[in-house]
């Protein structure tokens, strides 16, 4: 990824204020509180609401993102909610997870680069044990459209940052299916995301 790119993140979690607020989203939490607690990865966290929640609820938390200033909101959030969690700054290959490290991954919202995201999907899914789950919510292709009327819900402007159903299947192709869903929601996260958007859910487990 390049400097502008990290670039872009420091700039948005170096403000006082959290970006996408200090509550967990909403789909993340309906579903995170169906499974026992084990040991979870967020990749490109943020400034960690999602994080900070499932630590609170139990889990062995580890998360990542390439923006140092995610990470040290991430830190005060964990530490004002007494939990702890393992933050790591950089790029998904130089941080040394293992394989089958973890019971769960948690994807809400993480857009990473078109020409790099369906190969981060595909390495994450080796860091999953069998039987483990990956949840995820991202926006969908169709979501331009909800964009251009309302720019307030945030999410990446062009269609190769954006996800699809078939995307979603063949990036974790080697899971059963619990739920996969294109649907509109209402955000009320922070300050990036507000008004109507189009989603894509998936909850899936690892054969």
């Amino acid at each position: 990824m390049n400097n502008s790119w990290t670039d872009r993140w420091d700039d948005r979690y170096s403000k006082e204020e959290f970006a996408y607020g200090e509550e967990p989203n909403n789909y993340f939490k309906e579903q995170i509180e169906k499974l026992n607690p084990g040991s979870i990865l967020f990749p490109a966290e943020g400034e960690g609401r999602n994080a900070i929640y499932a630590a609170k609820s139990g889990w062995k938390v580890d998360a990542f993102d390439i923006s140092a200033e995610g990470k040290n909101k991430a830190i005060k959030l964990a530490e004002a909610n007494n939990v702890s969690i393992d933050y790591k700054v950089g790029e998904l290959e130089t941080l040394n997870y293992q394989t089958e490290q973890f019971d769960a991954i948690a994807l809400i919202y993480a857009h990473f680069p078109a020409e790099i995201k369906a190969d981060i999907h595909k390495t994450l899914a080796t860091y999953l044990r069998k039987g483990g789950i990956i949840i995820f919510e991202a926006f969908s292709k169709k979501h331009l459209e909800y964009l251009a009327i309302n720019d307030k819900v945030g999410g990446p402007k062009d269609i190769e940052s954006l996800f699809s159903i078939e995307e979603i299947k063949s990036d974790f192709p080697d899971y059963e299916i619990i739920e996969l869903e294109e649907k509109e929601i209402e955000l009320n996260e922070g300050l990036f995301h507000n008004g109507k958007g189009s989603v894509i859910r998936f909850m899936g487990k690892k054969k």
